[in-house]
């Protein structure tokens, strides 16, 4: 009995925080899509129940093992009537497809996916503050890995998903449900390998996936931020080499003194500011949310001799803006040594860049080997490099939709097109010619976005409900116009 009324007090308070975000947003459908209404009310209430659900599936990549997740969504599914089927990527790591038809015929042509990965991080147990595979809710919050990313996007989907065929809205385009595996470390389970073997089980013309952001400042949401591309990711190996030796006999060419020095120099190493189209656009539509200051240098990227300054003020104040306008080099890993006692023959380190679309990474190893410049150190492109995959359009008519329901949900926020510094799904489905665009419909604070891939990852309930909701009316406006 105590954890049904717990339940329920959960419920209202959610509800009663997220009209601070949508007032009409649990209570609305639009007209002439055949359907009935649907009780927005029950369904955010049901997607938080598949999303605590799924958080306890612990799906931490490496190994991944989605299959469990794959199968719980095949049978929340299975009982709305969907037939979903499960298939293998590999032995453990399934991904789960399903589709709703406009006619009688699958037709790809304009048709709509819906995808989110399974698969999260991994987590250090001791720096959390509650079992980061618990769910646990704790001052309006849901903790968990995976609680934004994706799990939060995957139940979404599901939401927008069933209630389409609950509600018997008339389509005019048909939708493909995904769930994916292994898009934390792009292996043979992922997108890459599902386009090879199960693209014709999801072929598609337009997508909508994790990579977007709708960021609070001050308690309501300032900006919708639409994904339509995004940095290429590498990984490189920089090693030094140098003699080996007994450690109480210091030596000149000792390899980790040479590669301590090689990563300090990489890890400060100011790349020079490009501004794409892209992203020109991205701060001329945020420059009126703004507060003036900020507005002012925004204004100051499009003059010529002043653009150079605008672009380093506006680097320093917010670290992603600083990514967004640069290649970006981060050390992540280092590895030396044996012994206590032994001076090692090699040291290396992980270099994790992020390209901006178009950049090469040869020429960024150039710009490192004359930074370093130490011919002990030796630079090496490991073979997982991500896709220099095209934009997409900020015509069509599905970003035209995104903005146009985000507009309505938000009216006081702007609604800009974003380069994401991380790396999606997305990128491969634009090699296929797939308009596929980022809407992580939560609203959440910086700070909030900055726990993905951290500690104590969380996502607020009213927030969830509300992109719960934001992304239902997203994708019931393009699919029955």
């Amino acid at each position: 009995m105590g954890r049904r009324v717990a339940r329920v007090l959960s419920l209202f308070v959610g509800l009663t925080l997220g009209a601070a975000f949508a007032p009409a947003a649990l209570h609305s459908q639009a007209p002439g899509t055949g359907g009935a209404q649907p009780d927005m009310m029950q369904l955010t209430a049901e997607a938080q129940t598949w999303l605590t659900d799924l958080i306890r599936i612990n799906t931490t990549n490496p190994p991944g093992n989605e299959q469990a997740a794959a199968k719980y969504i095949q049978n929340v599914l299975q009982k709305e009537n969907i037939p979903a089927e499960v298939l293998e990527m590999t032995p453990g790591r399934d991904i789960v497809v399903a589709h709703l038809q406009a006619g009688p015929l699958p037709d790809s042509s304009k048709a709509l996916l819906l995808l989110a990965h399974l698969d999260v991080v991994g987590v250090d147990k001791a720096k959390w503050s509650v079992d980061p595979f618990a769910a646990a809710q704790k001052d309006d919050y849901i903790y968990g890995r995976g609680a934004i990313d994706d799990k939060g996007m995957v139940a979404a989907n599901l939401a927008a998903f069933i209630e389409l065929k609950r509600s018997g809205t008339r389509l005019t385009r048909d939708v493909v449900f995904l769930a994916d595996t292994d898009e934390e470390q792009g292996g043979d389970a992922s997108i890459r390998v599902v386009i090879e073997k199960y693209w014709d089980k999801i072929a598609c013309a337009f997508a909508l996936n994790e990579g977007g952001r709708v960021i609070l400042q001050n308690g309501k949401p300032q900006y919708v931020a639409i994904q339509t591309s995004e940095k290429v990711p590498y990984n490189v190996s920089v090693t030094a080499t140098g003699t080996s030796g007994h450690a109480s006999i210091p030596l000149p060419d000792n390899a980790v003194v040479h590669l301590a020095a090689a990563v300090q120099k990489l890890g400060t190493m100011e790349t020079p500011f490009q501004l794409l189209t892209i992203t020109r656009r991205f701060f001329e539509q945020l420059a009126p949310v703004e507060d003036e200051d900020t507005a002012k240098w925004i204004r100051a990227l499009d003059t010529s001799e002043r653009a150079d300054l605008a672009a380093r003020r506006l680097a320093g104040m917010n670290p992603v803006w600083n990514a967004m306008l640069r290649d970006t080099i981060t050390p992540t890993e280092l590895n030396a040594g044996v012994r206590a006692n032994v001076i090692p023959s090699q040291a290396s380190a992980n270099l994790n860049i992020r390209l901006l679309p178009g950049n090469s990474i040869q020429d960024t190893i150039l710009q490192m080997q004359k930074a370093v410049n130490d011919p002990q150190v030796k630079f090496t492109v490991q073979p997982d490099g991500g896709p220099n995959a095209p934009a997409s359009s900020i015509t069509s008519e599905f970003y035209q939709t995104i903005e146009r329901v985000a507009m309505q949900q938000f009216p006081a926020a702007a609604v800009v097109p974003y380069l994401s510094t991380g790396a999606t799904d997305s990128a491969y489905l634009r090699l296929h010619n797939v308009q596929a665009y980022g809407l992580l419909p939560f609203p959440l604070t910086e700070a909030d976005l900055s726990r993905m891939h951290g500690d104590d990852e969380r996502i607020p309930i009213a927030s969830f409900r509300t992109g719960v909701d934001l992304l239902y009316k997203v994708v019931r406006d393009f699919v029955t116009k």
